[in-house]
């Protein structure tokens, strides 16, 4: 082989390298990209409530809402805004009727960032529950605004 064909090889191969990392990356990219258009989609169709307007509500003592922690068991062991009631995303729909039996009862949903919330009410809304709102950048917004948190135990 001539230095010639060797160099000709060597920038082959390290095409072929670059060409397999760009179709790596493209397969990855899309997917992203649905979850956050299925996310942005749901956004338009339900309702939500900043962490200011939640926390107002809970400092007034406002009791006429359900809060729903829709994240994962992992998550909830590590504390949940205080009165809220676990129910992952996972079991929410067959679980919901147990913990809230009258679909116009104010619902409102969190996770940990704003994106599961939003798709289970959603979801909860075409099971007939109309009155259900995402809390907007979930729990980290929550902490974001230097409220407390309570552990799964209650303390």
């Amino acid at each position: 082989m001539t230095r010639k064909h060797a160099i000709a090889a060597v920038v082959a191969a390290v095409a072929a390298v670059g060409l397999l990392a760009v179709a790596l990356a493209s397969r990855a990219a899309p997917a992203a990209f649905r979850f956050e258009k299925l996310v942005s989609e749901a956004r338009q169709r339900t309702r939500s409530i900043s962490a200011g307007a939640l926390r107002a509500r809970i400092d007034a003592g406002e009791r006429g809402f359900i809060l729903i922690d829709v994240r994962e068991d992992s998550e909830w062991a590590g504390g949940g805004l205080p009165g809220a009631v676990h129910l992952g995303r996972g079991i929410l729909e067959r679980d919901i009727e147990k913990t809230v039996s009258d679909a116009e009862s104010e619902i409102i949903l969190y996770c940990g960032a704003g994106a599961r919330s939003v798709l289970a009410a959603e979801s909860l809304q075409r099971m007939g529950y109309m009155n259900v709102y995402s809390l907007e950048g979930g729990a980290r917004a929550w902490l974001d605004s230097s409220r407390v948190v309570k552990r799964a135990d209650g303390h």
